[in-house]
């Protein structure tokens, strides 16, 4: 594709940025179109996987034909086969009527279902007889109903590796995976398009509600292509908007913009550390306990810490001189030990003149920033914890009396 004509695409679909992986996507999308192909889309989760199967009905046969997306992943597994494939009156509880399903809504169109990969087994087997031969049957009825629809897939996980433990169908995997386009992370992407983006959804988050434009220094720009965006584009999206509404002002007469530096941008930066915390799958368990990972990290957290407390009592027992502690040896168990109550972290084997783990964490994290002048940054760095984690213990200390 010509440049012009790429940058023309980009600016119908609102598709910002220059990187090469994305151009070829774009492309691929484009030079598909034309056939009925089935697709499969993959990237991380918030990459922008969405734009690519409009791009390829837009560019299709089937473009005055119905557009219809679905989110496979938001389906109850109950209802999933009679969202996709209708159902007949009574067929389940709840069936007062009968109702077409999305295969047949879309006949003649483009069908999107995204996050593929979490279909039921049931539901994959009666996806692929669609593929294979337009051919499907309503729940509850007998009667086998056609339909000609363009099925383009996305998915956030490795659908190899669901074939291999056996939570997907290897036949359907092979259906779907005949053209593949991969949509790069934003941390993978040139990083001038990290600012392109930032800039593109401060500016229309201004607009719309008639702040004044942010715009960012040279050593904020840095801050922000350096970070790694877990999230992707949907989370720099976010954290864009947020920094506008919280940073910014209306708009008056001589004043439109304001420019950022890193601190300012720093604070709305989520800490990366903190986010490899492990997070539940599943609702809160009830009456605010913990879940059974968060135990077993814990329970690790106590085990190494003991071994460091052996240590400790064997220098002081045998006269030997203590070795200071190496950096990064402790970090998220000191995380740990600052967001969880005492009585969860607590250590039934005292530590030499009744010492407990807490104390030892606290004193680590005392000493580093006595070490360093009561610098933050600097003692979080030699420990390796979040900067956040020292604020959170320092506000406790002043709320219990004790100067740091």
């Amino acid at each position: 594709m010509e440049m012009q004509e790429l940058q023309r695409l980009k600016n119908k679909f609102d598709i910002i940025g220059n990187d090469a992986g994305l151009n070829r996507a774009l492309e691929t999308a484009v030079a598909v179109a034309p056939t009925d192909l089935t697709v499969l889309i993959t990237g991380e989760s918030g990459v922008g996987k969405e734009n690519i199967p409009q791009i390829i009905h837009q560019f299709s046969r089937r473009k005055t034909g119905k557009y219809l997306a679905v989110n496979c992943g938001a389906i109850p597994e109950g209802t999933i086969n009679a969202e996709l494939f209708g159902h007949e009156k009574g067929a389940f509880t709840g069936a007062i009527g009968e109702r077409k399903g999305y295969f047949e809504e879309a006949n003649g169109g483009t069908l999107f279902l995204d996050e593929i990969g979490e279909l039921p087994r049931e539901t994959q087997a009666l996806l692929l007889r669609v593929l294979q031969n337009g051919e499907y049957m309503k729940v509850g009825s007998s009667k086998v109903e056609k339909t000609d629809v363009r099925v383009i897939a996305a998915t956030n996980v490795n659908l190899a590796y669901a074939v291999a433990t056996g939570k997907f169908r290897e036949d359907l995997y092979y259906r779907l995976t005949g053209i593949q386009i991969q949509m790069p992370a934003l941390r993978e992407r040139n990083k001038d398009d990290v600012y392109l983006l930032f800039r593109k959804f401060t500016s229309d988050f201004s607009e719309r509600y008639n702040l004044c434009k942010v715009s960012l220094n040279h050593d904020a720009i840095s801050l922000l292509t350096a970070y790694r965006w877990p999230g992707n584009i949907r989370q720099l999206k976010n954290v864009a908007e947020t920094v506008t509404a919280l940073e910014s002002r209306p708009v008056t007469p001589g004043s439109e913009r304001i420019e950022l530096g890193p601190a300012a941008l720093m604070r709305y930066l989520p800490d990366e550390k903190d986010s490899m915390l492990p997070a539940t799958t599943g609702p809160a368990p009830a009456g605010g306990s913990m879940s059974d990972s968060d135990k077993q990290m814990i329970i690790k957290a106590i085990l190494d810490l003991k071994q460091e407390v052996d240590r400790l009592k064997e220098a002081v027992q045998t006269g030997a001189p203590v070795q200071q502690p190496v950096p990064n040896a402790l970090p998220h168990y000191v995380d740990m030990a600052a967001d969880e109550p005492d009585e969860q972290l607590s250590e039934p084997e005292a530590a030499p003149e009744g010492i407990s783990i807490r104390k030892m964490g606290d004193e680590l994290i005392e000493h580093a920033l006595a070490k360093h002048g009561g610098k933050v940054k600097a003692a979080a760095a030699e420990l390796g914890i979040s900067e956040r984690t020292i604020y959170r213990k320092l506000a406790d200390w002043k709320t219990n009396g004790k100067k740091a």
